[in-house]
């Protein structure tokens, strides 16, 4: 009798991300290609490639997919999922493009798609389904048979996602002095966006927020469970970019590490459950400026570890994979969700996180490539 993982009807799983520059001549080709129709002179670019050049300019998310793609094929080696695993990016090589045609050359024709974006919000959802669609369009032009591509559901409750996060806190605490670990506060990070994207975010508006709420609350009673302590949290958030006119959800973390300093707390654990692995918003924006401000306040800080390649959830991520195989199939598979608010859905309906201009988007009800 097999035991092995059935994956039908999959044919291949693409890792879809961010990307990031690799180099010092790479930074501002690749901010241009994320502020691509905004504008932006590049006098401006420079100065935000500053971040990048602290670094070597090389940003760390390649490097991390590369772990992550391992992990994957490493697990479900193991675990006899035979299903091939590739990579592509919306913004610096490998382009997703160039990576879709290399899986139809192969002969992939259905494709799930595991991006590196947890909740539901227009960039960390919506975009991405934007990207597959240009991508899909363009093979299309080019006279190839274009695939079939579904996207994975929000993973952000997933055990596999939370439990690492949540070890991350405990480890972080245990770095604290002992004279503060006990009073330490959790700061629960994620990234800003505007409030218009974040009251339209999900099939029913606020989901964003609400997501990131729940898995705080999780983490939270998860770390109490094994310290004892009912620790003080607050979900802060970070690397707004926009222009200052437009209101982006807040406290930025910086703010929120001045006002725990006034009301006497005695330290901090930053923790970026907004974020699956240490890419520049966590190196800069947490580990280098939020880090400054506590050292400038005297505030005893450390920063929780994220997800990355954790075994656990490269396991995760083959069961997401199983479960929706599963679905397609016509069957009810387990979904394992922590939390209040169950697992999310499979396809995301018309109007779940729409963008400001409309576009086609892949891998959703309203997909012109379904």
């Amino acid at each position: 009798m097999s035991d092995a993982t059935d994956a039908r009807p999959y044919d291949a799983l693409l890792l879809l991300s961010f990307g990031g520059p690799e180099g010092p001549d790479d930074v501002v080709p690749f901010l241009e290609n994320v502020t691509r129709g905004r504008g932006i002179p590049k006098e401006r670019l420079e100065e935000v490639g500053q971040h990048y050049y602290l670094f070597g300019g090389v940003s760390p998310i390649n490097a991390q997919n590369r772990e992550l793609l391992a992990a994957l094929r490493e697990d479900f080696a193991a675990n006899r999922l035979d299903l091939p695993v590739y990579w592509g990016n919306r913004n610096w090589a490998p382009y997703l493009t160039d990576t879709l045609r290399e899986m139809v050359s192969d002969g992939r024709r259905r494709i799930l798609v595991l991006a590196t974006s947890a909740y539901a919000s227009y960039s960390g959802c919506r975009q991405y389904r934007e990207n597959l669609a240009e991508a899909l369009a363009a093979l299309e032009a080019e006279g190839l048979r274009v695939p079939r591509v579904d996207k994975l559901r929000h993973y952000f409750n997933h055990p596999g996602f939370v439990r690492p996060m949540t070890d991350g806190v405990l480890a972080a605490l245990a770095e604290l002095p002992g004279e503060v670990r006990a009073g330490a506060h959790l700061v629960f990070t994620t990234h800003s966006i505007p409030l218009s994207q974040s009251e339209t975010s999900g099939p029913d508006g606020g989901a964003y927020v609400t997501q990131h709420l729940d898995v705080a609350r999780v983490i939270a009673a998860a770390v109490r469970e094994e310290t004892g302590v009912d620790r003080p949290w607050e979900l802060v958030y970070q690397s707004r970019s926009g222009a200052p006119h437009i209101p982006w959800l807040e406290p930025d973390v910086c703010d929120h590490l001045e006002a725990l300093h006034g009301q006497g707390a005695p330290a901090a654990v930053m923790v970026p459950i907004g974020f699956v692995s240490d890419h520049m918003e966590v190196l800069y924006d947490l580990d280098t400026e939020a880090m400054a401000k506590a050292g400038e306040l005297g505030l005893p800080a450390v920063r929780s570890a994220t997800v990355g390649a954790d075994p656990r959830f490269a396991a995760a991520v083959r069961d997401l994979v199983a479960e929706r195989a599963a679905a397609e199939r016509g069957e009810h598979p387990e979904r394992c969700a922590l939390g209040a608010l169950g697992p999310s859905h499979d396809v995301c309906p018309v109007g779940c996180c729409p963008a400001r201009t409309p576009k086609p988007a892949a891998a959703g009800a309203d997909s012109p490539y379904a």
